[in-house]
């Protein structure tokens, strides 16, 4: 099966994928793919690391100027409203006297920001619970190997891939799958020659085609 050929190659390349934001709390990991929005994990972690020393809690971080937050990750793009995410996220937990945040899928959905995929994210890691978050890595991912229809809405990849993936694997699929595609199965300039899935690939073969032309 094609589902098959696909995971012992990402078993391959990435036997033990992770997320690659960088965190030590709870909350500095959700905050972070909060931030991660339409930037790349590693900006993600150079203004962490002087968000999360500079305001080393939740109490900090909900009593932070605005403009402050704003100046420090200013850098990841979106910064105004990521900015205003992070302290009314902080607000929230602080409020709700919040130690741990819990596994909870309604909770976190209550929370400024926060959505199905950073939910997902989120659950998987610091819970291990069995998810399948869809980002622009996942979503294109998908559709060159034809696990997905190029018009399929985010949702509907994450339900595709789902039914087509063993539910112990679907957590370390969706790393594998990132990691895949921000390494090998690039937006621009894709390693195709180096690819031992091209023969399924819709993108190489269209690729190919139009070389021939």
């Amino acid at each position: 099966m094609m589902i098959n050929e696909i995971l012992s190659y990402l078993d391959n390349l990435y036997p033990n994928p992770r997320c690659e934001l960088e965190y030590a709390k709870d909350y500095e990991l959700l905050l972070a793919i909060v931030m991660s929005a339409q930037t790349t994990d590693k900006r993600v972690n150079m203004v962490n690391k002087v968000l999360f020393n500079k305001y080393d809690s939740l109490e900090k971080l909900a009593a932070a100027d605005l403009k402050n937050i704003e100046k420090i990750i200013k850098p990841i793009g979106t910064y105004k409203k990521k900015s205003l995410f992070i302290k009314e996220i902080a607000t929230r937990l602080v409020e709700d006297k919040v130690e741990k945040i819990p596994n909870n899928r309604e909770y976190l959905n209550s929370l400024p920001g926060v959505g199905r995929k950073t939910i997902n994210v989120f659950l998987s890691v610091i819970y291990n619970e069995p998810a399948i978050a869809v980002d622009t890595h996942v979503d294109r991912v998908s559709k060159r190997l034809g696990l997905a229809k190029n018009s399929d809405k985010v949702l509907t990849v994450e339900k595709k891939l789902m039914a087509k993936i063993p539910r112990a694997k679907w957590s370390k699929v969706h790393h594998q799958l990132v990691l895949f595609g921000r390494y090998q199965c690039k937006s621009i300039s894709p390693l195709c020659e180096e690819c031992k899935l091209k023969n399924l690939c819709k993108y190489y073969q269209k690729k190919v085609k139009k070389n021939e032309i």
